[in-house]
């Protein structure tokens, strides 16, 4: 009779994927990871010594996290347990202590796997402290995510954090060559659909085998193109999660290539954004930031055109309004800048904080009653428009308080002419008070 199991397919005769088949089997077949299992790694000097500290493998999907950590406990000769942080809570945590703490007395070390360790609280990591702090488990945590915003300061305090990198092309192809050898056949693509392919996995090797462990399965009697190749294979988005660190590395990436004046890194990380799913309203936010920021009096219309874009975005919605922010983004990378608005906002923030409730001075104050003007508001002010040069040089700044000078145009741009005449006026205040 045939059981649920045989049913479902899940017989010692159901094909194992192509992937876990090509697991390596020790920390040498690892490939795209040379700075930290290469001979001068220190994750490959931890494993020469014999000895293994606790550690936080920190990289995107398909990097080869969690086979390193069981070929750390393979080569060191410790006991491997795995728990994920999406399916264990706080029970499945005391029993997996509880174990190790039964090895160590027997003279058995025990490495921990935590997968997806950010998604633990603070107070679950807070619990890993004290089995760190005895040794009796070396936790090796993998994330995805930004150990230094995701896991508590006392947990990387007692962890070495190793970044693992995306696969490069090189790492990708030594792969395929791998699923290519352990299939006895080649992958029926030409040269350029096996580079699309290579791209397709965008730096994940699972993905990567994932995708020829399909194209072996279909059986394709001649080699494919790229075009025949995506109507097999869906090209999945890029890597890109809109409210963690991905988002604010590409909109960091976008804000500093507009700063730098290079409109082609601004188009390509706007592109970038896009491509991820990311709100366009949320850019021409930023974009409108960037303009009064960065580029500030040194081309005043780029803060116009900005929210002129937002507009057009509104207006037309996606993607024909999209072609609009492109443009403001490579204005403001093309735009002279200045950021002298912005550090004269600052300091004069400051001055204010400083400053407490100072007084303006009183002939600058209105005097609308027969009271303010016993009083002496408005007494002696100087109505410009009249005076000589349309400028009376008087003093706006508080009685008791020295003039401070906070905003300093560039001479670049717009503000250029601005510099003329504020140094023009400058003169003549010293002049009109001398």
């Amino acid at each position: 009779m045939t059981d649920l199991f045989q049913a479902a397919g899940l017989t010692p005769s159901a094909p194992t994927p192509l992937a876990d088949r090509l697991r390596p089997q020790s920390l040498e077949e690892v490939v795209g990871q040379e700075h930290l299992l290469g001979e001068a790694g220190p994750i490959r000097r931890m494993v020469d010594n014999g000895r293994l500290g606790s550690m936080i493998l920190w990289g995107p999907p398909g990097t080869g996290k969690t086979t390193i950590a069981r070929l750390l406990a393979k080569a060191a000769g410790y006991e491997f347990m795995q728990i994920s942080a999406v399916f264990s809570g706080v029970a499945d945590l005391k029993k997996a202590f509880e174990q190790a703490r039964a090895r160590r007395m027997a003279g058995q070390s025990t490495l921990l796997f935590v997968d997806e360790i950010h998604r633990f609280n603070r107070a679950q990591q807070d619990g890993f402290l004290p089995f760190v702090e005895e040794g009796i488990v070396t936790l090796v945590g993998a994330t995805t995510e930004n150990p230094s915003f995701e896991l508590n300061g006392a947990l990387l305090s007692r962890s070495q954090v190793y970044v693992l990198r995306r696969l490069d092309e090189e790492a990708l192809e030594s792969l395929l060559a791998k699923a290519e050898a352990a299939e006895a056949l080649p992958l029926p693509l030409d040269p350029d659909a096996r580079e699309a392919l290579i791209a397709m996995a965008d730096g994940d090797g699972r993905y990567l085998l994932t995708l020829a462990d399909t194209l072996f399965a279909i059986g394709v009697p001649k080699p494919m193109t790229p075009a025949e190749l995506g109507q097999v294979l869906q090209k999945r988005s890029p890597a890109y999660d809109k409210d963690r660190e991905g988002h604010y590395n590409l909109i960091s990436a976008l804000h500093k290539s507009v700063r730098g004046s290079d409109p082609d890194a601004a188009l390509y990380w706007f592109a970038r954004m896009l491509e991820g799913g990311e709100d366009p309203l949320f850019l021409a936010r930023r974009l409108v930031r960037m303009a009064a920021e960065d580029i500030g009096e040194a081309d005043p219309m780029s803060l116009v055109l900005a929210n002129a874009a937002k507009d057009t975005y509104d207006f037309l919605g996606s993607p024909e309004g999209e072609l609009a922010l492109a443009q403001v983004v490579v204005h403001m990378a093309s735009a002279p800048k200045s950021n002298a608005v912005y550090v004269a906002y600052k300091a004069a923030r400051r001055a204010a904080k400083e400053t407490g409730s100072l007084m303006p001075p009183a002939h600058i104050l209105n005097a609308p009653t027969k009271l303010m003007k016993n009083l002496g508001y408005g007494k002696g002010y100087n109505y410009d428009h009249d005076a000589e040069d349309g400028f009376s040089g008087q003093n706006y700044f508080p009685d008791g308080m020295e003039r401070r000078k906070f905003y300093e145009p560039k001479p670049i741009g717009t503000e250029a002419r601005i510099k003329e005449r504020l140094d023009h006026w400058a003169k003549l205040r010293a002049e009109k008070n001398s």
